[in-house]
């Protein structure tokens, strides 16, 4: 299990995180929805280490993890797919793929993908092994990005905005990929502006808005959350009088 308990964080003195809980179950997909800046990347970062916590604990499997510094997340578990991939352009997809597996292997008795698994998933890896990241196209960037993670071997999954800037066909193949994934027992967190694509990848919902958890949706509720009006008020930071008096 991953919990975040009351968790408050940001940048210097400005607090973006206003106590946010959350918790994700082994082999569940779950989506992190809200408008730009409601503070969903700020709870990435917070997660995998790279902001510090002011306050609340980060839990996994009941252990405190929270003081852990980020390079240390991959061992106990977390590994994350951020906006900016931090490939390393020069290099081939094997060089920065080997990385993450030295990683990986020193976790062995949680090994849940081998190499071979990963070639399944991505055949690009297996077809242009030796071609330098940064001469592929950014949906195959992140197709790389998304198999390093992988290779971390990780509980838990942190997806963050992982269909921006791709084209749909793209987009489609990524998460035809992540929906595969839900049947290893991975845990995935799927960060996500676009809620049409987090309802089909995804078994539960939080909706954030100004650095707070706002409506935890379930299963039945989320299949319908494009569609339903009164969700769509709180995605959008509407209130139900706001809404009602015609002020948008």
């Amino acid at each position: 299990m991953l919990r975040l308990d009351s968790i408050r964080s940001g940048y210097g003195l400005q607090q973006i995180l206003q106590g946010v809980s959350l918790f994700i179950a082994p082999g569940e997909s779950v989506a992190l929805v809200g408008v730009n800046g409601a503070g969903k990347t700020t709870l990435v970062r917070t997660l995998m280490g790279f902001n510090r916590a002011n306050s609340g604990r980060i839990l996994k499997d009941d252990v405190d993890i929270t003081p852990l510094p980020a390079h240390m997340r991959p061992s106990v578990g977390l590994a994350a797919l951020l906006e900016n991939r931090r490939l390393f352009g020069p290099m081939s997809i094997r060089d920065n793929l080997r990385i993450a597996q030295a990683e990986g292997n020193s976790r062995a008795a949680k090994r849940r993908f081998s190499w071979d698994d990963i070639c399944d998933l991505f055949p690009l890896v297996r077809d242009r092994l030796h071609t330098p990241v940064g001469l592929l196209s950014g949906g195959q960037q992140q197709m790389v990005a998304t198999a390093r993670a992988l290779l971390l071997q990780p509980d838990f999954l942190i997806l963050d905005e992982p269909s921006t800037g791709l084209a749909p066909r793209i987009v489609k193949e990524i998460f035809t990929i992540f929906q595969r994934l839900r049947s290893t027992g991975l845990g995935i967190l799927l960060v996500e502006q676009n809620v049409r694509i987090a309802i089909e990848a995804t078994n539960r919902a939080y909706v954030m808005s100004l650095g707070k958890i706002v409506l935890e949706v379930g299963d039945e509720e989320w299949r319908k959350f494009d569609s339903d009006s009164r969700l769509a008020d709180v995605y959008l930071g509407r209130s139900p009088r706001e809404t009602n008096d015609g002020i948008a």
